[in-house]
């Protein structure tokens, strides 16, 4: 049971309720600034087709997801481990985290920025690009 779709979004319900707690949005130039250095950071780890979704005028959960992919559990966790790194770094920590353990579908709450880094397979099977079909897509460079 512990790989089900119902467990998914379950973890997922968890990180919007703790996400919730910690306060409200910021402004959305300073999460955009963000989902980019994101972006920027998993497209240089060879992240493959990274895109950044812009859904702040489709729901207060977010203003941004960063999808990923990679092409096996390992290399997915090594995106995250290099995502929580490199933005340690500059001083800014996760929320938090799920998924990381299986490998297969990794949400990393930012705040205002929630990244999916996903194996290829998963990606390609929950489509998030279709299901938020009406937001914006944002290249690594911030253009549309």
């Amino acid at each position: 049971m512990a790989d089900s779709p119902h467990v998914d979004k379950l973890c997922i319900m968890d990180i919007i309720k703790k996400r919730n707690a910690g306060g409200g949005k910021n402004l959305q130039n300073n999460s955009k600034e963000l989902a980019l250095q994101i972006a920027k950071i998993l497209d240089a780890k060879k992240a493959m087709d990274v895109v950044i979704l812009d859904i702040s005028h489709l729901t207060i959960i977010a203003d941004y997801f960063v999808i990923a992919s990679g092409n096996t559990e390992i290399q997915v966790r090594a995106l995250c481990d290099e995502l929580l790194k490199n933005m340690g770094e500059r001083g800014i920590q996760a929320r938090a985290q799920e998924g990381y353990r299986h490998g297969r579908w990794i949400v990393v709450d930012y705040g205002d920025v929630v990244v999916h880094i996903f194996h290829r397979e998963d990606r390609a099977f929950y489509n998030l690009e279709r299901l938020w079909a009406d937001s914006q897509i944002l290249s690594v460079d911030g253009q549309n």
